[in-house]
């Protein structure tokens, strides 16, 4: 068996799988990174288990995370996802959601891509910190600030962290995990 990062439940094949295959690895195409980025805002005072588990109910409820069905999300659709069980009901997320989503566009336009806009913080290096008791770091208070003076919210420093570690701007597999090695290749 495989060493893995402690805080895997292997007892959870989804987590497992989650943590082998995506956690960490680094992303770059704007699609995938914006459902990561609305997952991750979801995740604020959740765990990263509970949202797992109910991605595929977020991807049907927000439209296979079409940007541009969510920028026009009215009253109507904030209802109905209120009232889908099988995602986050809270209201505040929700409409953060949607406003978010339309300054995710704005940096797109400004940069490029969003791609281009979140690693040019690190100069498109991966910066590796595998300590397990951090939450927050200078990064991931900038990118949260930046992002913060754009309009966006649910987007704290611990949110930022951990959103830039799920898409490997911040590699922190633990040095003896198989996964932490992937990287140095």
């Amino acid at each position: 068996m495989e060493k893995r990062c402690f805080w895997v439940n292997l007892n959870d094949p989804v987590y497992v799988a989650y943590h082998d295959t995506e956690w960490g690895v680094p992303l770059h195409d704007d699609r995938k990174i914006y459902e990561l980025f609305i997952l991750e805002t979801f995740q604020a005072g959740l765990s990263w288990a509970t949202i797992l588990h109910k991605r595929e109910a977020f991807r049907k409820a927000y439209d296979s995370f079409d940007i541009d069905k969510v920028i026009s999300y009215g009253e109507e659709k904030v209802r109905a996802l209120m009232e889908d069980r099988g995602i986050i009901r809270n209201r505040r997320k929700i409409l953060a959601s949607i406003r978010n989503s339309a300054v995710f566009r704005q940096i797109q336009v400004e940069y490029g891509s969003f791609d281009s806009y979140i690693w040019g913080f690190t100069g498109g290096k991966i910066i590796f910190e595998s300590s397990p008791n951090m939450t927050v770091s200078p990064l991931s208070d900038r990118v949260s600030e930046d992002l913060k003076k754009r309009g966006m919210s649910f987007v704290g420093s611990t949110t930022i962290y951990s959103f830039l570690q799920a898409m490997g701007i911040i590699n922190a597999h633990e040095k003896t995990c198989f996964c932490y090695r992937r990287d140095q290749e």
